[in-house]
């Protein structure tokens, strides 16, 4: 049941939301020293549309802070963000390839970045609010094991951290379901007790995916053709898509009631290709797939045989593979689900498990199909900021 406890100085990442409160109070509780830090990362100058709460969950850690009599320090990293995460973000959704910030915002940032200056500040590790947890192994290693409650398991946003950035890691809520969490809140006495769980882009806040990338990357209209090349309407640009979506396609179901899905984005012609959702649909489903950029966490990957999953996107589960070309030099790897997959998609995170322990993660590059070709825009080129 979780980590042994040793008392250590510890900058705990708060964000004003209750899980990384409530992770600030534990860590207090169990004797540490801690410090807490709110990481400002975006402040919304250029007047996107939405809510960017920054000025309130500033607000909001301060009580939290002085409720439990910790100080609190305001780290000043737009610049930072702006280079590791945003920047990788808008190049990925321009290549046609959908990207995940929230994932690089944990290996750059939080990971990156704020455990740097912890370290430079002198603290002996870092502690934030993920539902993850931490076994430190024997030989001195750290592992991270998926949380306690598997319905808000976040392990799959740190599929890219490295050793190096694990074994400082504190989580301290990573043993507890969330209803828990909620009842120490007001155990506490926090004044975060009460607020609902952030959304939205990692530390941006409340703000459409689709009007953040239109404010930067002009809209190309252009046709919606299904597999026979019919035109069915007309989509605003092909980076405000994804493989798999549904919704908001502005193209009305049949007459029989089924709904279209994005199944293939065709650069060179500027067409969205749409079909019925339905599992024998030509380019929803697939099997087999390369993924680069890979990282481990701790273990060998490219050794690894037995018992492997692979989660290919969050609030999916992990599912059974077998590598069928490794290439350790290139960190890439081909590997095929024992079951096929819906939508998998270019730029998006694979996250590669043994049991419940995460092993690391790599990025979707290219998808194959039945009929040979590959997915989306073809290859991935999405490189990672290297620390």
């Amino acid at each position: 049941m979780g980590e042994k406890i040793r008392m250590a100085r510890i900058l705990a990442a708060m964000s004003g939301g209750v899980d990384s409160s409530v992770a600030t109070a534990l860590l207090q509780r169990q004797g540490h020293e801690v410090v807490g830090a709110y990481m400002k990362n975006w402040i919304n100058e250029e007047g996107l549309p939405g809510d960017c709460p920054w000025q309130q969950d500033i607000i909001d850690a301060r009580e939290v802070a002085e409720h439990l009599g910790v100080e609190l320090r305001i780290l000043s990293l737009m610049e930072e963000y702006r280079q590791r995460v945003v920047d990788y973000m808008l190049k990925g959704y321009r290549e046609g390839v959908t990207p995940n910030p929230d994932v690089m915002c944990n290996r750059e940032m939080k990971f990156g970045v704020f455990l740097d200056y912890a370290r430079a500040q002198g603290f002996d590790g870092i502690a934030t609010g993920h539902y993850a947890r931490i076994r430190r192994n024997e030989d001195g290693s750290t592992d991270v094991l998926k949380g306690v409650d598997a319905n808000k398991d976040q392990t799959y946003f740190l599929a890219l951290l490295e050793q190096e950035q694990i074994g400082p890691a504190h989580f301290p809520i990573g043993d507890l379901p969330k209803p828990e969490v909620r009842r120490l809140a007001k155990e506490f006495e926090l004044p975060t007790a009460t607020k609902k769980d952030s959304q939205g882009i990692c530390f941006i806040g409340d703000i459409k995916m689709s009007d953040f990338l239109s404010y930067y990357i002009p809209e190309l209209p252009g046709p919606i053709v299904t597999l026979d090349g019919r035109e069915v309407g007309e989509h605003r640009g092909l980076h405000l898509y994804t493989l798999g979506q549904r919704k908001g396609l502005g193209v009305a179901s049949n007459t029989f009631g089924k709904a279209y899905v994005v199944i293939e984005k065709r650069p060179e012609t500027n067409e969205l290709v749409v079909a019925f959702d339905e599992p024998e649909t030509p380019k929803l489903y697939a099997t087999r797939c390369q993924v680069g950029l890979i990282s481990e966490t701790n273990r060998v990957l490219f050794e690894m045989e037995e018992r492997l999953s692979a989660q290919p996107r969050y609030r999916s589960r992990a599912a059974p593979i077998r590598v069928v070309e490794r290439s350790p030099e290139r960190r890439a790897m081909i590997v095929e689900f024992l079951t096929p997959q819906r939508a998998l998609t270019p730029g998006q995170i694979c996250a590669f498990y043994q049991d419940d322990v995460l092993v690391g993660g790599g990025i979707f590059q290219e998808i194959f199909h039945e009929d040979g070709h590959a997915a989306a825009a073809g290859k991935s080129q999405v490189e990672i900021v290297s620390r």
